[in-house]
């Protein structure tokens, strides 16, 4: 167990004004047996009025409308989190798990991912959590890490073929995977310790918890792993969206600190 101080910035900035900016932001540390929330501050400029909610996968976020004219848009959030209080948490929504059990969005397999499960060997692994590790194992085996190949919009099948990813695309082809061998699974956003980007990672369901593992490196999610939110995919749990009225191109910054405390 760990005592875990985030640092999460973004800023977006725009080649000219913009207004009546509509957004949602989803970057707030989950509550659950795993983690706790023990400090939180949140800072969003310009100034403007928002409201809370929580979305259909119990993700919370914050929302609201920027009206007058600014060519910069920025979100801080910082705190504290302990983290690995348990090894799992409960699966406490039953009536979502339909949502994860099949092929969705960006992880949709195509021929390439169904021929690569295909020559997988579970003989020896009984439970589903022993095939979910066996699957990672195999994934951290035969992909490569590799930034600037993939973006967003690449699907798992499309990240497959090329051999080469980031974390979103080892999520979504474990996610692709796991729904494969007919374990449910979820990916995650998260924040991971060090200092660079956001993180993200796979949570698999079996006997009424969910585990969580780790596949760009290769490992169950323990204690230096700070959950954000859970989705489908990726698009579920999207840090940023927004709906703006401009012909502005934009830029975006990302930058998070993740240290024990």
């Amino acid at each position: 167990m760990k005592r875990l101080k985030f640092d999460y910035s973004m800023v977006i900035s725009y080649d000219t004004a913009i207004e009546n900016c509509h957004y949602t932001i989803k970057c707030f540390p989950a509550e659950n047996e795993r983690q706790r929330l023990e400090e939180l501050h949140i800072s969003i400029r310009p100034r403007n009025s928002s409201g809370n909610g929580i979305d259909s996968f119990g993700n919370r976020y914050i929302y609201g409308t920027v009206l007058r004219p600014h060519d910069t848009f920025s979100f801080h959030t910082s705190g504290i989190v302990t983290v690995g209080m348990a090894e799992s948490e409960a699966a406490a929504n039953e009536g979502m798990m339909g949502a994860y059990r099949y092929p969705f969005g960006l992880t949709v397999p195509g021929d390439g991912l169904r021929y690569y499960f295909a020559g997988m060997d579970f003989s020896g692994r009984a439970s589903d959590f022993d095939k979910a590790v066996y699957l990672m194992h195999r994934l951290y085996d035969d992909f490569s890490y590799v930034k600037g190949i993939t973006g967003v919009n690449t699907t798992a099948e499309e990240a497959w073929k090329l051999g080469k990813g980031v974390c979103q695309d080892y999520a979504h082809i474990l996610t692709a995977l796991c729904r494969m061998a007919g374990i449910p699974a979820r990916y995650v956003a998260g924040m991971l310790i060090g200092e660079g980007f956001s993180h993200a990672w796979v949570e698999i369901c079996t006997g009424g918890r969910w585990y969580a593992l780790d596949p760009t490196n290769n490992c169950v999610v323990t204690d230096s792993h700070i959950k954000l939110g859970v989705g489908r995919d990726a698009s579920d749990c999207m840090v940023n969206r927004g709906v703006l009225h401009g012909n502005a191109r934009q830029k975006q910054s990302v930058k998070v600190i993740v240290k024990e405390v």
